[in-house]
């Protein structure tokens, strides 16, 4: 199964050196020195890795063959792509790759159902599950542990507890003001 690990950004320096859009929480094993890396464009690999440290809180690679800023360049908005078996599981006890996430069904903790996931989005501050609806349309739960409360992958299931709001239009709004105050 192949997992995208990492976005190319920009060049950095002037020896082939670029920034990575790390997508993987586990850049220590996907994105070490030796891997052999696909591309999306394919074109543009398979790379291997020379090198890689942090500078400045980024990640900065170095692929073989890549020798200059031109080069590197290139490279820019490449996807990177690892073979991953499919059957391997996260190291951390409560992680999960998205191919074991898509397609769970969502249902409460009172064992009513909300849908499917489609898509795992991830954003900087926390992921969003999008999950499609029994009417077609779409809801994003946040994939934090107040609301996912369980993942169940034997029964292919995630259980939510949402707040009032997420998934339908029971909303409770807050007001300082009286009913009826008008002021």
């Amino acid at each position: 199964m192949q997992l995208v690990v990492a976005r190319i950004g920009r060049a950095h320096g002037i020896k082939g050196e670029v920034t990575v859009e790390v997508r993987t929480d586990e850049p220590e094993l996907r994105l070490a020195p030796g891997a052999v890396l696909t591309t999306d464009p394919a074109s543009a690999g398979p790379l291997t890795i020379a090198t890689g440290r942090v500078h400045s809180g980024r990640l900065l690679l170095r692929f073989e063959g890549v020798a200059d800023r031109n080069a590197a360049e290139a490279l820019r908005n490449t996807l990177l792509i690892a073979e991953v078996d499919p059957d391997e599981l996260p190291e951390e006890e409560d992680e999960y790759y998205d191919h074991q996430l898509v397609d769970l069904d969502v249902v409460t903790e009172d064992g009513t159902e909300v849908g499917r996931i489609t898509e795992i989005s991830h954003l900087p501050t926390q992921d969003l599950f999008i999950v499609e609806r029994p009417d077609g349309t779409e809801v994003m739960i946040p994939f934090v542990a107040e609301i996912v409360t369980e993942i169940d992958l034997e029964e292919q299931r995630a259980v939510i507890a949402p707040p009032p709001g997420l998934i339908d239009d029971r909303a409770e709004i807050a007001s300082s003001r009286e009913p009826g105050d008008a002021s």
